[in-house]
């Protein structure tokens, strides 16, 4: 079986390339066919990810936003999957927010299995697996369990969103709540401040993709205490399209607004995290 620690290793690599390139400022940039920035770092760390989990287990196929797409027709027969996404949140590393990550997930049967998210200019690791719980580490210290409970619609609730999406939406949606804060971010982090307790819910009114949340979901799912938190969302559909969707709230205590966001005709979104 890949072990947790193995799959660490392997996106803490791809970090490490990913940082020395954000501190040199030497990538290149060019823009995408749906309109959204990708690097030479993203590719640089495609490479070493994808080597590096084929090494651990060769039978498992491999999807991700810089790889070329399987057809909905290949991919419905696999029972488990790696999902990733090399560099998510382009954006905020062009910015030079550091709110950018690594993201390595797991899938099976539809559901994140394992999830893995380096920040590489943060040096936080946070890491989770179904059953075993969900991790942070900083640097080369000692990891810290992640315990999360769901939050209650009535009390002033701190909101982390998107850094570089906003969205009308959301802020119609948050006027059903008492807002006690409003904190930004970028990538699968905002998953990682749910998780780690620093927010209590993150609405997402806008594009994504599966690549861009599943390891951040998987560890905030596995965050859940005394037991996981349900998931709302699902992996290997027929569009990779995420739809709208709130974590840090029970479903059903809150009304989201219809979903209606264009896509690619190969069901790419034209924005990420």
């Amino acid at each position: 079986m890949v072990t947790i620690d193995a799959v660490n290793e392997v996106a803490l690599r791809a970090g490490e390339v990913v940082l020395r390139h954000y501190r040199a400022r030497d990538t290149w940039v060019r823009e995408k066919p749906d309109g959204s920035p990708v690097t030479g770092v993203d590719l640089a760390a495609e490479a070493i990810i994808r080597d590096g989990l084929l090494r651990l287990d060769p039978t498992i196929p491999y999807l991700s936003e810089e790889h070329e797409l399987p057809a909905y027709d290949v991919r419905r027969a696999w029972s488990r999957y790696w999902l990733v996404d090399p560099l998510d949140g382009t954006k905020e590393f062009l910015k030079r927010t550091d709110e950018f990550t690594v993201n390595i997930a797991m899938i099976e049967a539809g559901e994140p299995v394992l999830g893995v998210v380096v920040a590489p200019a943060t040096g936080l690791l946070y890491y989770a697996r179904t059953g075993e719980g969900a991790w942070k580490r900083a640097g080369d210290g000692q990891p810290q369990r992640l315990r999360s409970t769901l939050s209650d619609p009535s009390e002033p609730l701190r909101i982390v969103e998107s850094r570089s999406h906003p969205s009308p939406a959301l802020d119609r949606f948050l006027g059903q709540f008492t807002i006690a804060e409003r904190v930004k971010s970028g990538s699968s982090l905002k998953f990682c401040l749910v998780a780690d307790g620093r927010a209590d819910v993150y609405p997402r009114l806008g594009p994504t993709m599966e690549w861009d949340v599943a390891a951040g979901d998987c560890v905030y799912r596995n965050s859940g205490y005394p037991e996981p938190h349900p998931g709302t969302l699902r992996y290997n559909k027929p569009s990779l399209k995420n739809p709208n969707f709130v974590i840090g709230l029970k479903p059903g205590t809150y009304a989201l607004p219809d979903d209606e966001r264009s896509q690619t005709a190969d069901g790419r979104s034209q924005q990420g995290t």
